[in-house]
């Protein structure tokens, strides 16, 4: 077991509170200004290919063929893959490599963004593990979730990891439902605080947060992603707090689309959801992402598209950018989509454009690569196991 490089974890949570005030006093508007220039700069030499790559998520097999093929036009990758079973030195440098190749022998240079799990601790080789969120959340500490994230932030960032897909924040009303233990509980005010705590260590460190699954995804009977029908009020009052507060509060940059249909209408192409409340009463301004194999979904499942070009569109046009992990409908559904009319060049460009902006506000063109040897310092690192062993300390209830 080694011992982290100087710094405790009381120390990693002020800076990201500091860096997160430094953040805020330059990122005005003139930063933000300059952020939209390099993005309508970029947005205007793409080819239709290169803005099609942006909305891809190649996972580890299709990354690999694309590597072999010199298919370089991919905008995400997707966990574990390529750096399952590696060490934490050993997944940065492949991580380098691969960013490396991509950057240098594509076009534009357009740097790919890497996602992983982090729901309690990043899920990868040597990462620490803490207490799953239903045990944070027993805490009723957000400070205490503060650390936990920052800690999992400074593992994560050392890797290349940019993107987490956390945190869960649906409400768990039904203990029947098979991922309760993921969530923050069944109280939405609980669950917006611990979330807000959460997303903003990642944010603060030029890493994406993701608050999943949008929205209610447990059905009738504890079904996990099964059709519900809840009213409006029902979604405002218990469903929503949480998001809202992860977009208005902590800035999360990206959210993920749940696998369930609201009112007969799969979440990944609902523009009441995605497009009426996320951005235009919300003012998300990050770009959304499917979970893994639900675009298709809507295909062999909801049966509300029959081809992959009508799924692309579907989801696109109603404001979800990227299919995970693989692009088993947006490789060959966007061209035809564009191509037949289906998907609009605005409606393309624009899910392109918010892509590259959150990449230009993290900074991944800027420094786009991960750092071997502090990935190599922060693995199984002491001061995490303590922060581990004192977050399950402070987890456990007693009762009488």
């Amino acid at each position: 077991m080694s011992r982290c490089p100087k710094t405790c974890c009381y120390v990693l949570v002020l800076v990201g509170l500091v860096t997160g005030i430094i953040s805020g006093a330059e990122g005005g508007k003139a930063d933000q200004e300059a952020i939209n220039r390099r993005v309508e700069a970029l947005l205007k030499k793409m080819t239709l290919e290169e803005k099609f790559g942006q909305l891809l998520c190649y996972d580890g097999r299709t990354v690999s063929q694309a590597l072999k093929s010199g298919d370089y036009l991919f905008g995400s990758i997707a966990r574990g893959g390529v750096f399952r079973g590696k060490n934490a030195e050993e997944a940065a440098k492949k991580y380098n490599e691969i960013q490396k190749t991509v950057i240098s022998k594509s076009r534009l240079g357009i740097p790919f963004i890497y996602h992983e799990e982090a729901l309690h601790g990043l899920l990868l080789n040597q990462g620490t593990t803490y207490p799953q969120a239903i045990g944070l959340a027993a805490s009723w500490n957000p400070q205490l979730v503060s650390r936990v994230a920052a800690a999992i932030a400074e593992e994560a960032r050392a890797r290349g990891v940019r993107q987490v897909l956390a945190p869960v924040i649906n409400i768990a009303r039904d203990v029947r439902w098979g991922r309760v233990e993921e969530t923050f509980g069944e109280d939405p005010y609980l669950t917006s605080r611990l979330a807000v705590a959460y997303c903003r260590e990642f944010e603060s460190r030029g890493i994406v947060s993701t608050p999943k699954h949008f929205v209610a995804n447990v059905g009738d009977g504890g079904r996990d992603s099964h059709i519900v029908h809840f009213s409006e009020r029902i979604l405002r009052e218990i469903y929503f707090p949480a998001f809202r507060a992860c977009v208005q509060e902590a800035g999360a940059r990206s959210i993920m689309a749940a696998y369930n249909a609201l009112d007969g209408i799969p979440c990944n192409a609902h523009p009441w959801l995605l497009t009426d409340v996320l951005r235009k009463e919300w003012g998300f301004r990050g770009f959304v992402v499917s979970d893994y194999v639900a675009v298709p979904w809507m295909i062999q499942k909801h049966r509300t598209a029959a081809t992959k070009e009508e799924a692309t569109a579907q989801a696109v046009i109603a404001g979800l950018e990227v299919e995970c992990p693989r692009p088993t409908c947006f490789k060959e559904g966007l061209p035809k989509a564009v191509k037949s009319g289906l998907l609009p060049m605005p409606v393309l460009d624009e899910a392109v454009r918010r892509v590259l902006r959150v990449k230009f506000e993290i900074g991944l063109f800027d420094q786009p690569y991960a750092d071997p040897a502090r990935a190599k310092a922060l693995a199984d690192c002491a001061e995490f196991r303590a922060l581990a062993r004192e977050a399950c300390r402070q987890s456990i209830v007693l009762l009488k």
